[in-house]
């Protein structure tokens, strides 16, 4: 039995990285996944990758740090198949690198508007379509930087934290209702834009944090999100629960 057979299913930044690892493997257990991510040429490509594995998958353009963006998706979803059972809340950027007391106050704004409001935006409105369906999944992409400090990274350490809080309280006001909301915490992980921007020498010491020495893969995340998104979880609720390889942990 695939464990989200008859589920639908959302994915925010799904259009590369950890985010497409999710949308494929929640279609590989079921799931119909809708796509969103702000590049269609990217968000179509994990389409294609989903359908030509034999997977049900549609794409809708959207900017997530925007509320209006976030309504309009979970219309379209349920336009499309009537309901809403699981979000992934993945979409999120770095920001810039610089000490707090020099850190831009714009680029403060924009990486908040996305890693922390977005969130929010979007649990708003899944939570409302949820409670229409009588109940719902939704796992919130986190950070091990919503637990230790990244230093030169201030918005985005208090954006992640922020999430985690945020995830906490959905879980508390709608347990009753047969909605559960948790958050994952990823570490460092294999994925198109840390590669990008490292080189072999950044690579390996990010490897060496970890007490297993090596970064994540994105199926390993994309794997424990769909635990929690199915209801082999059905106990879990509010739980923040870190795949970092040990990093956390010393």
């Amino acid at each position: 039995m695939s464990l989200l057979a008859g589920k639908v299913a959302v994915v925010s930044g799904a259009g590369s990285g950890i985010g497409r690892a999710i949308a494929e493997t929640y279609a590989q257990e079921g799931a119909k996944v809708v796509v969103a991510d702000v590049s269609a040429e990217h968000g179509e490509q994990t389409v294609k990758a989903i359908q030509d594995a034999g997977g049900e998958a549609f794409f809708v353009k959207a900017d997530s740090s925007i509320a209006e963006e976030n309504k309009k998706l979970v219309e379209a979803v349920v336009a499309k198949y009537g309901r809403l059972d699981v979000a992934c809340n993945n979409a999120g950027i770095g920001g810039p690198a610089a000490p707090t007391g020099e850190y831009e106050t714009d680029a403060w704004d924009k990486v908040i508007a996305l890693n922390l409001s977005g969130v929010f935006y979007a649990c708003r409105y899944q939570l409302e379509q949820m409670e229409k369906n009588g109940g719902g999944s939704i796992v919130n992409i986190a950070s091990i930087h919503g637990t230790v400090a990244a230093p030169n990274s201030v918005a985005y350490t208090a954006a992640k934290h922020g999430v985690v809080g945020l995830t906490k309280n959905i879980a508390a006001e709608y347990g009753t209702k047969n909605i559960r909301c948790n958050a994952v915490g990823p570490g460092y992980i294999e994925t198109p834009l840390l590669t990008a921007h490292s080189n072999k020498d950044m690579l390996k010491a990010l490897e060496a944090k970890a007490p297993m020495n090596r970064l994540g893969t994105a199926q390993e995340i994309a794997d424990l999100v769909t635990f929690l998104s199915s209801d082999k979880s059905s106990f879990t609720t509010g739980s923040y629960i870190i795949a970092d390889g040990g990093y956390t942990a010393i």
